[in-house]
């Protein structure tokens, strides 16, 4: 989940990574979503940040966040939790 502010949008750069990561490992191992913390009670605590934050689930469970736009630790821990 690219959890993002209104203000600055969600990462763009970061969404076509996840694209072709999805595309490479098949469409039912990954599932991508943006999340506007201003609007959602759950997400309060990423509010007032000026970075990205990148949420990683699994079984309904937070196993990982990586926070900013850092392509490389994003990549890894994607395929790690894969």
């Amino acid at each position: 989940v690219d959890a993002f502010q209104a203000w600055c949008g969600p990462c763009k750069t970061v969404v076509d990574l996840f694209w072709k990561i999805r595309n490479e490992v098949g469409s039912d191992l990954l599932h991508f979503a943006v999340a506007e913390v201003d609007s959602i009670d759950a997400l309060e605590k990423y509010r007032g940040k000026c970075e990205p934050v990148f949420l990683f689930y699994s079984g309904g469970e937070l196993v990982a966040v990586v926070r900013g736009v850092n392509v490389p630790m994003l990549q890894k821990t994607i395929l790690e939790q894969l």
